[in-house]
């Protein structure tokens, strides 16, 4: 008879006595896979990738670490060594391995480089109202063709839509609800709504000159496009090729436009100049911060407040007053 202090467990049973199931391992990846998005799932790799050609090697240790962390101090923004450093934390608990990025001398490393080399985030160039004008007229003004009826399209949907660059070029036709006042877009999943539960974007009808919904009509019935991806890659020839565009190409087609139109912020420009854009120059017309969240699915209230005090950093300034004033004093001297 097995003792209390036997060197070897006794195997675990059910209440009936039958010895329980192992997991379904292919089910159970398939659950773990999907924990991580696609996304950040590449942004780890190519973290790790970068490590491996310095010379790193998983497992790793801290002394390894550090000097990683040393060798890159001056070349690399802190932001990107955070990401490095939570990519590599991430496969040794994955691996099941000691984690090296929890040692206190790693984390008070990063401190005096984040204090050292920290600099501003680099943001995209918020479009305004009259960029969105600009580029309009630009594309309107030239001869017809199919790729100006998708990239107008795109443009107005993007920017009036708050969508991200994935979300924009992710849209399916069948994604889409047409209503007398307006057109409904629905977002099986977005970066902030992982789970899947859904957003819609309400995009109402506009003057005929410039409208997203009016432009999306104009390009699907051109294009023929009755199902899958609304916003298809094109060949150089302007033959559509049933694949959605890459969401890079975004920020291409905003760099080639914002170069014709002739802005001098073009190298700051990207997709995410659009939903940026949205959002502070609806904060610039005064309108509510639950709308402008709600256009723009922002989970987060301090994000949307950000965008509204940006939009509005010269209106609402402690300074306009006192010009106003030091102006009326000059005049009476």
């Amino acid at each position: 008879m097995q003792d209390k202090y036997h060197s070897t467990p006794l195997p675990a049973r059910t209440i009936e006595g039958q010895l329980p199931q192992q997991p379904d391992d292919a089910k159970l990846q398939q659950y773990v896979h999907a924990a991580t998005s696609d996304n950040t799932r590449k942004t780890y790799r190519s973290a790790i990738r970068q490590f491996e050609r310095w010379g790193g090697l998983l497992p790793t240790d801290v002394p390894t670490l550090l000097r990683y962390l040393l060798d890159k101090a001056e070349q690399a923004n802190p932001r990107t060594l955070d990401l490095h450093l939570t990519a590599i934390a991430q496969w040794h608990h994955t691996q099941r391995f000691r984690n090296p990025v929890d040692d206190p001398q790693i984390k008070k490393t990063m401190e005096g480089i984040r204090r050292i080399h920290g600099r501003p985030k680099q943001k995209a160039k918020a479009l305004r109202l009259e960029h969105i004008v600009a580029m309009v007229a630009h594309l309107q003004a030239q001869p017809a063709s199919l790729k100006g009826a998708r990239d107008l399209a795109l443009l107005l949907i993007g920017f009036f839509g708050a969508f991200r660059r994935s979300e924009l070029v992710g849209i399916q036709w069948e994604d889409l609800t047409w209503e007398d006042e307006g057109l409904l877009v629905q977002l099986p999943k977005s970066k902030t709504d992982q789970s899947g539960e859904g957003q819609v974007r309400a995009l109402p009808f506009g003057h005929d000159a410039i409208c997203p919904g009016t432009a999306l009509q104009t390009w699907l019935k051109q294009s023929d496009i009755t199902s899958g991806p609304v916003f298809q890659s094109m060949t150089r020839w302007g033959q559509l090729k049933g694949t959605a565009m890459n969401p890079g190409a975004v920020n291409e087609l905003l760099k080639q436009l914002g170069t014709t139109c002739q802005f001098e912020f073009v190298p700051d420009l990207s997709a995410h100049s659009l939903r940026r854009g949205l959002s502070t120059s609806a904060a610039r017309e005064d309108i509510p911060f639950e709308l402008i969240k709600k256009q723009g699915g922002w989970r987060s209230d301090a994000t949307v407040w950000g965008y509204i005090e940006e939009g509005k950093q010269l209106e609402d300034n402690a300074n306009t007053s006192l010009l106003a004033k030091a102006n009326a004093l000059l005049k009476k001297t």
